[in-house]
């Protein structure tokens, strides 16, 4: 078999391809990991893989068709029945609803034919030495810890029939760290998204679990019901994420989301879209949202949260289609000081919606206005009289659309604060709650600083947040959950 570059590959399959468009899709990726339990190191390794995704359309006369074919492991002699298929899937299933003419036009990218970007095991040169150093630590302190950390890149390379040659190297990290007391009833967790590794303070982790475990030597239960809560940055990624999520601006304009103008609302009251027409009068766009000049905004050039600049499509669905492929991404507010000013959007959706296109970005940005006297989150434990300090979120789903309702649970860690201490940690709860109805309750939101959230961290590692203060968070039931 015959060794190829994965731009090798784009080439090769666009050279083969006897459709009317194509796309290609190489992602050439590479992952170290670290794994330990009880204060020891159980495994590592380091992996790689290849996909290569073929986008072949058909024109027609009533429309143009789309085959998507993706497969791992591709190697030269493979891409042409890749190829093949790709255009057999699109000519055996009607129009494409979303058909738009393929993005052309864009500068190719400087480094597309160089080889991909890898990791290894020495990105974790610093950290490896570091985490050994917390397991003697905890060990002496009667503490057991157990974790796992990853670092993956991948290198993704676009090329189309159009002319695109485009390529973003993408470095995603993670470390999540649980700690436990020595006779295994009390539980914290910890984590932190990074690009490289360089940035894990592995002590300072260390020093957070501590000092949760010693909040949790007193144990208090709690009924269920609704309580002044503080969430810090990774709960609160959590639930945003969930509410970004949803806002589809075609769903939204059909009234089928959260986002969606109750009938009988007049539409006439929906705000110019800037670009010389209305934005579509089923949505909520212009509503304000949250009580406090809250911004959520993403940028692919975010520093420390840089994420692909240009659309990588590997399937259609949703406000996501295989033919926006290399179109290109900017910075977008999607709440600004507390209104809704955006919704996601492909081209399809846009021309369906009159909204502005907005490809959905790769990270995800909570701040209010005045960032420098922000508190941070021991700040606002200090001023609480009572409420809640709810560390994390667990199990999170959907139970209607139409308000975002989400229920889960809590895990690892539920404290009861009182005259600005910590006391105790709680029993843990089932919780009702729509970040939507959420951001009309924050009452205080704190310093932004970069998280990991823990309920989405296999999906979604780039986000930045604030503690906030909510009122009335409902701890629906209480729960038996550990």
């Amino acid at each position: 078999m015959t060794a190829m570059q994965p731009h090798e590959l784009v080439e090769l399959a666009l050279g083969l391809s006897r459709a009317d468009g194509c796309v290609v899709i190489a992602d050439e990726e590479s992952t170290a990991n670290l794994r330990w339990a009880g204060n020891a190191l159980t495994t590592n390794g380091v992996t790689r893989g290849r996909r290569l995704t073929v986008i072949a359309t058909v024109a027609g006369a009533e429309g143009t068709a789309s085959g998507v074919v993706s497969r791992e492991a591709v190697t030269a002699e493979d891409v042409e029945g890749l190829v093949r298929a790709a255009e057999e899937a699109a000519r055996a299933t009607g129009p494409a609803e979303d058909a738009q003419p393929l993005v052309d036009g864009r500068p190719p990218s400087p480094h597309f034919t160089q080889p991909p970007a890898e990791t290894s095991i020495e990105v974790f040169e610093a950290f490896g030495p570091a985490l050994g150093e917390a397991f003697a630590r905890a060990a002496a302190q009667g503490e057991l810890l157990y974790g796992f950390a990853r670092h993956e890149v991948t290198t993704s390379y676009l090329g189309s029939s159009t002319g695109l040659r485009l390529r973003h190297d993408q470095p995603t990290g993670m470390v999540e760290i649980n700690g436990k007391t020595a006779d295994l009833t009390g539980s914290a967790w910890v984590g932190a998204a990074t690009r490289d590794f360089t940035d894990i303070d592995v002590p300072a982790l260390h020093t957070e679990l501590t000092k949760r475990l010693g909040w949790g030597a007193r144990r208090i239960d709690l009924p269920a019901g609704r309580y002044e809560t503080l969430l810090p940055p990774e709960a609160v990624a959590d639930l945003m994420l969930c509410l970004h999520w949803a806002s589809g601006g075609r769903d939204a304009a059909e009234g089928r989301t959260v986002f969606s103008r109750p009938r009988g609302e007049a539409a006439q009251n929906a705000p110019d879209n800037g670009e010389g027409g209305r934005r579509a009068g089923g949505t909520r766009l212009g509503d304000k949202l949250a009580a406090l000049p809250l911004t959520l905004r993403a940028d692919p050039h975010e520093p420390g949260l840089e994420a692909a600049p240009f659309v990588l499509a590997h399937s259609t669905g949703g406000d996501v289609s295989v033919f926006d492929n290399g179109a290109p991404i900017t910075a977008t507010e999607w709440i600004r000081e507390g209104v809704l000013t955006e919704l996601i959007t492909s081209r399809h959706a846009a021309g369906l919606t009159g909204l502005p296109l907005r490809p959905a970005v790769d990270n995800l940005v909570l701040e209010t206005t005045d960032q420098e006297s922000a508190p941070t989150l021991d700040e606002m434990i200090a001023r609480t009289e009572r409420g809640l300090l709810l560390t994390c979120l667990w199990y999170i789903r959907e139970v209607d659309p139409a308000t975002l309702l989400l229920t889960g649970l809590t895990r690892d860690g539920v404290y009861l604060v009182e005259n600005g201490e910590v006391v105790g940690a709680v029993n843990n709860f089932r919780f009702n709650e729509s970040p939507v109805d959420l951001l009309g309750r924050i009452t205080e939101a704190g310093r932004t600083e970069r998280c990991l959230p823990r309920e989405w961290s296999d999906y979604f590692t780039r986000t930045a947040m604030p503690p906030v203060r909510v009122a009335d968070f409902n701890m629906s039931s209480v729960s038996q959950a550990s």
